[in-house]
This record gives C-alpha cells, sequence and structure tokens, in this order.
C-alpha cells in the first residue's frame, strides 16, 4: 500500500507495512543466502568493496548481454564484476502483473540481482534515477535524472569500488538508440575521464573517497561483422568503423558448473521476468554457432593487448599482466590534439606514459606507428619514470594528399622499457580542409557539442546525418561549412538530390571562412514527384543518399547524407458540430484517405491479418480522427484496471506534433486507444503514453471524446471503427498550420500474452516511435498561426528509493558504498541489535543525527515485517511486529536518510527465549 511523503525537494513513495512483503521479493545478494553469504560478510567489520570491472546502465537487464563474459572474467581470470544501474526500470512494461512505478522498480531491482547472481556478480548500485517512459533522448533524460547529480553518484560509486575497467552501452546518437541508455552511457564517459580528477567533486574526499583514474572504457557490443565458434576471438572482428578496436570473450566456454556460459547467460537473462524476457529461447547447442560478447573501446589508458589474444584481452594491461608487457598499472594514453587530421597539415599528438605505482619504468621509449603513406615525427627517449610519475611526448603526423576524406584510421603508440612494452591507441578521422554537412538535428547537435567540449569526437564516426521531407512539398535545408584548415578560405557549396528531388539553389558560395571557423547556408529540398512511395514503403526503405559537395581551388570533398520521404496531407474544416459515433461520414471526412497499412514492426502480414485507413478533419478548435482497422484475431481483451500502454493488446495511437518541431515526445500528444476493455463490448481504454503529460485520458486529456464500434464478435472477428475528438486544449502548443507533425499506428496483437507482433503506420521509419521528425506532415488550411506557447511536460515523478529498498540495503551494509551513490550520513546508524522477543522483533541502534528511519525484517527471500520512523539523535529502538513466526538465517536491514545523506545497516538476527 502505497503513501505519499515529502522528502527532500522531490516527491518519493513510500511502501508503508505490508507494501514490499505483499510483491515477495527474492532480496537475494548474488546466489547466495543471509547465511552463507551475508552474515559472513557482516562479520567481518570494514569488509570493502573492490571491483575490477563495473558495468553503468540505465536500467535493470541493460547488462544482460554482457553477463556470460562478466562471469567469465571472474571465474577464470578472477576479475570481480559489479552494476551500476541508474534507475530500477519503474517506467517499463510489466508483462506479469499490474504493478507499475516504484513496486515495479522494486521487482525489477530483484530480477537483476537474480540475474547477475547467476553470472556470479554479487555487487548492484541503484542510483534512484526516475525511469519515466521511452524515449530516444539523451537530453531529456539528462533533464530527468537531475544531471550532474547522478553524474556525482556514479563517480562516487567508481571511487569507492576503484574499478580498472568501465563496461557501458552506446554513448552516442545513433537511431533507435534508447535515449536513457545513451545518456547513461555518457554518464559513464564523462565518469572514466573525471573520477581520476581531483578538481571534479572534491567533496568527495571529505568522505574519505581518494580519485580513482579507470584505464579502459569499453561499450558492449560492436557495428561490423565476427564470427561464431570457438575460433571467433583469434580469428578478430572487422569493424565498419575502421579505427574501433574490438575486443571479445566465446560464451562458449564450459563453466565449472558443466554448462556452458551461453546457456547460463540465457538463464540468467529469464530472469527478467517482467520484461517478457522468461520465455527466451535456448542458446545454440552447436559450439560453431554460438556467438561471442563483443566490446568497443572508447577510451583507454593501459597498455592494449592483441584483441585476437583470447577470452581475457580485454582484461590484459589493466586487470591482468600481459606476458612480456608493462608492469601492472603502468598507463599509456595516446590524446591527438583535435581528432580531424586535415590531409596535408601536421596535427599533434600527445603520448602520456605512467610507471605504476609499484615501481620505476627505466629506459622508457616511445615511437608512434602510422598508416603507410603518413608521415611521423620520430621516437622519443622518456628515460626513466620513478614510481607513479608521467611524462608527455608529443609527436606530429600528417595524412598524405591521397588519404580519402572521411576515413578512420588508428593510430598506435608503442612503448617500451627494460620491464616491457606496450600499445595505446587514439582514432583520427581523415578530413579535407574544408567540409560541408546538413545542419544537425538539435539532439545530435548537443551530442557533437559535448564531444567537441570533452575532446572525444571520435564518439560522432557512427552518428548518421538525416533529414526529413514532406511528400510533395519543400523543406529548409541548412548546410554547415566548416573550416579545419589554418588559412582562409573560399569556395562553394553544392547539393545533389536523387531524381524527383530537388534543391533551391543548386549551389552557393562562402568566401573568407577563418581557419577553425563555421558558416551556415540556407537551401531549400523539396520533393517534385508526389508519386514516390513515402517512408519504409519505397523501394530502399525509404532511405535517399544526399551529396553535399565542398569546392576550394580544385580540391572538391563529398560528404554523403540521407533524406527520408515522409507522407504529408490537409486537414480539411467542417462546419457542422460533430457527433462522435464511430461512423464514418463523408460530410465529416471530406478529406483524403490515409493509408495506415505499411507494416513498421513485425513481420510482413496480409491485408486480411491487419491493415487500416485514416481519415482526418478540423471542426472549430477540435480535430476529428476517424481509424478504420481490418483484423482477424482479438488480441487479449485487459481489464479495465490495466488502461495504459496500449502496445500490448491490438489498439491505435494518434500522434501530434503541433508545431511540427518537437525535439522528442516529451513535446508531443500521444493518445493509445484499446478499442475495449474487460470484454468485446467493453467501453474503450483511454491513455496518454510517452508524451507532454501521459497517463489515462480522463485525467491527462480532458474533453478528449471516443467512441468504438467493433466489426464482427470474438469467434468472428473483423475489426473495429474507432472515432476520436481531439480538442485543441490538450496539444501540449499552439498548432503550425503550415506543418503540423502527425501520424497514426495500428498494433496488431494475434495472441493472449500481451504483446502486439506487427505494427502499421501511415509514417513507418523505425525510429518514428520516437522521432517526431519522422513523422507524417498535414497543413491545416483557413487556421491561423498564434505563435508557439508549449506546454511545459509532466513527467513521473515517483521512484523507488534505494533506503526503500531492503536489498539495496543489504548491499550497502555489505560492501560499504552508500546507498543510491548518495553521500553517507556520517555517524548514521551505530551499535545496531536485534532480538526476537516472543513474536516481535526489537531493532535497537544508535545515530548522531536522527532522520528518517526504515527498518525490515528479512527471511531470506521475503520481507515479513517493516517499520519507517522519524528517530531523534542517540538510542533508539523500533519494535517489527507483534506476530511474527522468527526463524533461523533472518535478518533486520535499517537505513536512516536525512538532508539527503544516507546511512544503512543489517544484523542477523539473533533469539532470545
Amino acid at each position: 500500500m502505497l503513501e505519499q511523503t515529502q522528502v527532500g525537494h522531490s516527491r518519493r513513495t513510500v511502501l508503508r507495512a505490508g507494501g514490499i512483503a505483499s510483491l515477495g521479493l527474492a532480496l537475494t545478494i548474488g546466489a547466495g543466502t543471509p547465511r552463507s553469504v551475508a552474515e559472513q560478510r557482516l562479520s567481518k567489520p570494514g569488509n570493502g568493496t573492490k571491483l575490477n570491472v563495473l558495468f553503468i546502465g540505465a536500467h535493470p537487464d541493460d547488462e544482460a548481454s554482457t553477463l556470460a563474459a562478466l562471469g567469465q572474467w571472474k571465474e577464470r581470470f578472477g576479475a570481480r564484476s559489479g552494476v551500476i544501474t541508474v534507475t530500477r526500470g519503474e517506467g517499463g512494461g510489466n508483462a506479469v502483473g499490474l504493478e507499475e512505478g516504484p513496486p515495479l522498480g522494486l521487482l525489477r531491482e530483484a530480477e537483476e540481482r537474480l540475474a547477475v547472481g547467476t553470472a556470479g556478480i554479487d555487487d548492484v548500485f541503484n542510483l534512484d534515477g526516475l525511469d519515466f517512459y521511452y524515449t530516444a533522448s539523451a537530453p531529456l533524460s539528462h533533464q530527468v535524472w537531475g544531471g550532474d547529480d547522478v553524474l556525482e553518484r556514479i563517480v562516487r560509486v567508481v571511487r569507492a569500488t576503484r574499478p580498472e575497467i568501465i563496461v557501458t552501452m552506446n554513448p552516442s546518437a545513433v537511431e533507435g538508440n534508447h535515449g536513457n541508455h545513451q545518456q547513461a552511457a555518457m554518464f559513464a564517459v564523462e565518469a572514466y575521464l573525471f573520477a581520476g580528477d581531483p578538481e571534479k567533486f572534491p567533496e568527495q574526499r571529505k568522505e574519505g573517497l581518494q580519485p580513482w583514474t579507470p584505464l579502459r572504457l569499453f561499450r558492449s557490443g560492436a557495428n561490423g561483422k565476427g564470427t561464431t565458434g570457438p575460433g571467433a576471438i583469434s580469428a578478430g572482428y572487422a569493424p565498419t568503423i575502421a579505427s574501433d578496436v574490438v575486443f571479445g570473450c566465446w560464451n562458449g566456454t564450459v563453466s565449472a558448473t558443466g554448462q556452458r556460459w551461453s546457456e547460463i547467460m540465457v538463464k540468467a537473462q529469464r530472469e527478467y521476468v517482467t520484461q517478457g524476457w522468461a520465455e527466451f529461447a535456448d542458446p545454440p547447442s552447436d559450439p560453431d554457432k554460438i556467438p561471442a560478447t563483443w566490446l568497443t573501446t572508447l577510451l583507454s589508458r593501459g597498455p592494449l593487448a592483441n584483441p585476437t589474444s583470447g577470452d581475457d584481452a580485454a582484461l590484459l594491461g589493466a586487470v591482468r599482466q600481459a606476458k612480456g608487457g608493462l608492469p601492472l598499472g603502468s598507463r599509456i594514453e595516446v590524446r591527438p590534439r583535435r581528432h580531424a587530421a586535415v590531409i596535408g597539415l601536421e596535427e599533434s599528438i600527445d603520448v602520456t606514459v605512467s610507471a605504476p605505482a609499484s615501481g620505476a619504468l627505466p629506459q622508457a621509449r616511445a615511437k608512434l606507428s602510422v598508416p603507410p603513406g603518413w608521415s611521423v615525427s620520430k621516437a622519443q627517449d622518456l628515460g626513466t619514470l620513478a614510481s607513479g610519475r608521467s611524462k608527455t611526448a608529443t609527436f606530429t603526423v600528417t595524412a598524405p594528399s591521397n588519404a580519402a576524406p572521411g576515413t578512420h584510421v588508428q593510430v598506435w603508440a608503442e612503448v617500451t622499457s627494460k620491464h616491457g612494452a606496450g600499445r595505446g591507441m587514439a582514432p583520427l578521422r581523415v578530413a579535407g580542409a574544408v567540409e560541408a554537412t546538413i545542419v544537425p538535428l538539435p539532439e545530435i547537435a548537443q551530442f557533437r557539442a559535448w564531444t567537441k567540449r570533452l575532446n572525444i569526437q571520435h564518439l560522432d564516426a557512427l552518428v548518421p546525418e538525416l533529414f526529413a521531407v514532406p511528400s510533395g512539398r519543400t523543406r529548409a535545408l541548412g548546410i554547415q561549412v566548416e573550416n579545419h584548415g589554418k588559412s582562409d578560405a573560399s569556395g562553394t557549396v553544392a547539393v545533389e538530390l536523387p531524381a524527383g528531388f530537388g534543391v533551391e539553389p543548386a549551389q552557393r558560395s562562402f568566401s573568407g571562412l577563418r581557419g577553425g571557423a563555421s558558416s551556415t547556408l540556407d537551401f531549400t529540398a523539396r520533393n517534385s514527384d508526389a508519386s514516390i512511395p513515402v517512408a519504409n514503403t519505397a523501394p530502399n526503405a525509404g532511405v535517399w543518399p544526399v551529396q553535399i559537395k565542398a569546392t576550394v581551388g580544385n580540391q572538391t570533398v563529398s560528404r554523403s547524407v540521407v533524406m527520408n520521404l515522409v507522407p504529408s496531407g490537409t486537414v480539411p474544416a467542417i462546419s457542422a458540430s460533430p457527433t462522435v459515433d464511430a461512423v464514418w461520414d463523408a460530410a465529416k471526412y471530406p478529406g483524403d484517405k490515409l493509408d495506415i497499412s505499411a507494416v513498421w514492426d513485425g513481420a510482413k502480414t496480409t491485408p486480411e491479418d491487419v491493415s487500416g485507413s485514416a481519415w482526418i478533419s478540423r471542426s472549430g478548435e477540435n480535430f476529428l480522427v476517424f481509424v478504420d482497422v481490418v483484423d482477424d484475431i482479438r488480441g487479449t481483451i485487459l481489464p479495465a484496471s490495466d488502461n495504459k500502454r496500449q502496445r500490448r493488446t491490438d489498439s491505435v495511437e494518434i500522434y501530434f506534433d503541433p508545431r511540427g518541431t518537437a525535439a522528442n515526445t516529451a513535446q508531443t500528444l500521444i493518445l493509445g486507444i484499446m478499442p475495449s476493455m474487460d470484454s468485446m463490448t467493453g467501453a474503450p481504454g483511454v491513455g496518454r503514453d510517452r508524451d507532454n503529460y501521459q497517463g489515462e485520458a480522463r485525467v491527462t486529456a480532458p474533453g478528449v471524446r471516443v467512441a468504438v464500434k467493433m466489426a464482427g464478435t470474438q469467434d468472428a472477428y473483423r475489426g473495429y471503427q474507432l472515432e476520436a475528438l481531439i480538442p485543441f486544449s490538450v496539444l501540449p502548443d499552439r498548432v503550425d498550420p503550415a506543418r503540423m507533425g502527425f501520424n497514426v499506428v495500428i498494433n496488431d496483437s494475434d495472441t493472449q500474452n500481451k504483446a502486439a507482433q506487427t505494427r502499421t503506420a501511415w509514417s513507418t521509419y523505425p525510429g518514428m516511435r520516437a522521432d517526431p521528425w519522422r513523422w507524417g506532415e498535414l497543413s491545416v488550411p483557413g487556421l491561423s498561426d498564434r505563435g508557439s506557447q508549449p506546454v511545459a511536460p509532466r513527467l513521473p515523478d515517483t521512484a523507488a528509493a534505494s533506503v526503500e529498498s531492503p536489498q539495496s540495503i543489504l548491499q550497502s551494509a555489505l560492501g560499504g558504498v552508500p546507498l543510491g551513490g548518495h553521500a553517507a550520513l556520517e555517524g548514521g546508524v551505530q551499535r545496531l541489535e536485534v532480538r526476537a522477543r516472543g513474536r516481535s522483533i526489537d531493532v535497537d541502534f544508535s545515530s548522531r543525527t536522527g532522520g528518517t528511519a526504515r527498518a525490515y525484517l528479512w527471511d531470506g527471500s521475503t520481507v515479513r515485517g517493516q517499520r519507517i520512523s522519524q528517530v531523534p539523535t542517540g538510542r533508539t529502538r523500533m519494535t517489527l511486529g507483534s506476530d511474527i513466526p522468527v526463524g533461523r538465517g533472518w535478518m533486520v536491514l535499517v537505513s536512516l536518510e536525512k538532508g539527503g545523506l544516507v546511512a544503512a545497516a543489517a544484523r542477523p538476527l539473533s533469539q532470545r527465549d
């Protein structure tokens, strides 16, 4: 049962007596029990947490694809791993129940601990970030999570656990990258860069945490091609970006349990039952078909081994000593002054070599290796580096005249000493002196500014350059010209579009562009042939290549970008006051029929399986939308209490971007309609999801009216027709009558397992669900533009906090890392004593500060009793229950919170007659 309470400056959901117990949480640390693991570790005061590898993700289950590698590294090579999870995933789906919000977050935390425990991971750190809904926006995730507040907590955990290696998700703004995943990875990059800097978060030193410098940063996964089977690692990985260095660990190795790690990983992944993973298919039984876990090197300070040398290659030089390598703890950091290497210009690269704390590096020498045809300055003697000391050598490299702009290369620093040798690498991009490309989408521009500020622009290599043009219409196109050279430049920029498209003008000139500066030229792109199929219905799946050519003198540098063709239409006005009755009427819908039958997600299908049409019109300041859906099998009929997440069964989603310029869906309206609930003839379920104000429409969209007529019966089902009236007043901004964004999506489920198998739509690009710029465009004749007046997003604001999570409290008590990565409450919970008195539990402890105390009685799998109380400074007694049958091995877990500072303690229950 839930009650709302004010804690600090944010509203949190607190689970009162019976709330957690009713969830039946399996609160485990790894695969252990209170008696076999927790009690033993608690008996050793000061037992801290030292990790070798730390995975940083956004949600429980983000680490799932790496568990075979992390488990092997521990079992075979002694490398201990842990996991940071920024949120508990309370904004995600629930395939097994109605829990959402904080109760779902606690369930997902328990699932994560069970899953990673299967791979031998004991340490999971949940950072109390809010999981709000699916988004492709890293900036929105940064805003909701509180930005540097989360980064500070990540750095605190890194400094407390001291990992040599960090593994994270993809930090780049690539297509389809979940915004939470991207932002968590961006935080991981910053933590890698900043955790060793004493100037960053200096207050943490007062907590006893010293700066810690990780040696390597990977992202899980890779772009390119690798083979499967026992020879996968020795065969190596062929990356799409030639400058990527990809390591691997084969999943088919047999573990000490007798199972292959591929089997253990699937067993672990099936623990994420709320996410529908319980039915994951078995892994391949043929060893030759078992894949490897691939990891892409993002940054490195430690000597890099040959990636083909074995399953532990990623660990060598950081966690494990490489044969013939520099002593463990040595560092080689290769830092180009800039990522772009301009053809014919000298570029400077700094190579910093550091001796380990354990001893000196005598007779150190560094040289730089470059691709064939490049020039490079000579090797340099560094002399003897004393223990812990560093020296930097600066080299120059020059790309030859025949180098291809836009290609990526590796530059290696080779360091030798009397005590071994090692290598470090930096990626470079070959650049023309002057290059031109489209002005990026706002959120890609923000990402590029971030990479430039941190001098990690190689992370931009996979980021697409995209823009959209509406069918039969025009779109303003800004072209950004950048001078990478040192001298002023003048020249021309030409834009070349495929047949059926045009651009005005075809070419523009620029002059006097200073070295290091950029300028924007204005063009207009148009679709001159409205018969060309839109979105993914085109023969090329809607990916239209556009060439942008910058010419200075006799040198032309061409850059390829991608144009998407989205559908367009017009919203006619009607004079009559409409009736919402789910009956199509030509007088109400005089406009064009919109085809919403194209598949954008799922397998290809037939018109009888799922297809549809839509119409839209305007009556005063109301939009009317009619949708006709053909369907042959009725999906799950959900109870009225489950009016959310419409994609789990048959439903329709209607998207509005009032200004046609939304950067993410928090600036839009997404109306979801399930045709009936409770029965075939029940009232429709209407709500909003992942938009400006999600929730049931009766609250979030007052004035919206929906009518539905079912076609056929449960046994002879033929689909449904629905009609919706959407007042302008529920839109998150005023309508731009020239370019309103719009889409209609059909979710089709042919099963009873609460999952939609096929999704069709009007605009069908893969990333459309989170990218409003890929929706169709509507004009609204006769409507005046009154300018923008945006409504601030109302996002979910409740998340389960670590002080409310018994499993996190035990984690903190065992490892000493403060709850949620927050700062520790000095003198928080001291001299904790617990005992059974009859059928109640006395909990006694001291505190030098007092605050909000929470106590939980845990039997190893379920919370049996709990209490929350405001406690004073000094000695406190809290009593748990009055009728509790006490068993052996039970524990009492206590958290204390005051002013954002936290403390945790745990004690096995001692029984007294």
